[in-house]
């Protein structure tokens, strides 16, 4: 029997996929998984019983992923599974910022006299100008932003694309209308808006600072629907006021820009659909039961991916450890003074750390599991069955 914990409330479509052999509990501590969406669990303790944690979304910095890579705790994120919601709210910021049509419609609703007349006398200064033939810039070519890019370019636009680690899937996925940028500064210092679709790290932390701003062309509009602290925002203050961006759309609000008469701030809208809420769960649910039943790691942001397919032999351990020297050796040479017979086995390796997953002719006892857990550099040892 499988504990899960959600710490969120969790789209049923995705919950209603756990069999009999699990069970929902309010009881952290007792869970073996976790189900997350926004939830701050930086600070949280964790217990020993904890396998692993599902983020129903993309992004996971709510959630201390290097804790828990340490303490042998798998983290799944659900990329692609809200992209198209994130892409179609894009493309309506892309839209906002064009037109002045939040000035316009505060303004409309305003009005109490004579309102068709007044209408026709002001609503010039709520103009802006068309999409198509200008120049979008996509930073980020993720399952998200090479959406918006295609999306984009049937709309009319051309479309520069900017990313030095684009996957082969996204590169397949991509419009050839689309045109790469060999260089960040090319896009900035092309393009008529910019929106940006990167994860959020310490290496994106104010990727968008003065100097990349000041290669921009002036009057662009910039769309953020990644994270707020991607942008710098004191030094985008300073150029709005100074007409260096005309308008600045963000999903994120806060005290910093939100008050800004040239902010457009959406409620954090970007994936907050029925459909893109129902996919996420339905992801995520699927890697944890995975995962717990058969050991296969799928979407992990801290471990390796890693699957086996239906353990269909007589059992199946799976170790999370140090990616060092002599690891396999060592687990292999154990498990034959044990007399146990590998029958098949994989592993691969994310950075410090590496996954193996070994099936094996014959159950293995609980000593043979505290063997291989005394190995220096183990981080956990579990028999799936």
């Amino acid at each position: 029997m499988y504990t899960i914990t959600a710490l969120n409330k969790i789209a049923a479509k995705g919950t209603d996929l756990f069999t009999g052999d699990y069970t929902m509990t309010d009881e952290v501590s007792q869970a073996k998984a976790i189900l997350v969406r926004s939830q701050d669990m930086q600070e949280m303790d964790f217990s020993p019983e904890l396998l692993a944690i599902a983020r129903a979304g993309a992004g996971v910095n709510n959630i201390p992923v290097d804790k828990c890579a340490s303490l042998g705790i798998v983290v799944f994120n659900t990329p692609g599974a809200n992209a198209n919601a994130v892409k179609e709210i894009a493309l309506a910021g892309l839209l906002l910022s064009s037109r002045d049509i939040v000035s316009g419609v505060t303004w409309a609703k305003s009005l109490t006299e004579d309102i068709a007349q007044t209408v026709e006398k002001g609503k010039s200064k709520f103009g802006g100008s068309e999409i198509k033939g200008k120049t979008l810039g996509v930073i980020g070519l993720g399952a998200i932003g090479v959406m918006v890019a295609n999306a984009a370019s049937a709309l009319g636009m051309k479309v520069i694309g900017y990313d030095p680690f684009i996957s082969v899937k996204a590169a397949l996925d991509l419009s050839r209308k689309i045109n790469l940028s060999e260089t960040l500064d090319i896009l900035l210092a092309t393009s008529d808006y910019i929106t940006l679709h990167i994860p959020y790290m310490s290496e994106t932390k104010n990727f968008i600072s003065a100097p990349q701003i000041a290669l921009m062309k002036d009057g662009v509009c910039l769309l953020n629907f990644s994270r707020d602290a991607i942008v710098n925002e004191q030094d985008l203050i300073m150029a709005l006021d100074s007409g260096k961006v005309h308008r600045y759309v963000t999903d994120f609000p806060n005290g910093h820009v939100t008050a800004h008469g040239k902010v457009i701030s959406i409620p954090h809208l970007g994936a907050s659909t029925e459909e893109s809420e129902e996919n996420c769960a339905v992801m995520a649910v699927e890697e944890l039961m995975d995962y717990l039943e058969n050991g296969n790691i799928t979407n992990s942001v801290n471990y390796p991916n890693c699957s086996m397919g239906v353990c269909r032999t007589a059992g199946r351990i799976a170790v999370l450890h140090k990616n060092v020297p002599s690891m396999i050796g060592q687990i292999t040479s154990l498990m034959a003074e044990q007399s146990i017979n590998i029958s098949d086995m994989t592993n691969r390796s994310k950075g410090e750390y590496q996954y193996t997953l070994i099936d094996v002719d014959s159950p293995v006892s609980q000593e043979d599991l505290d063997a291989l857990r005394a190995i220096d550099g183990i981080i956990s040892v579990r028999a799936i069955k």
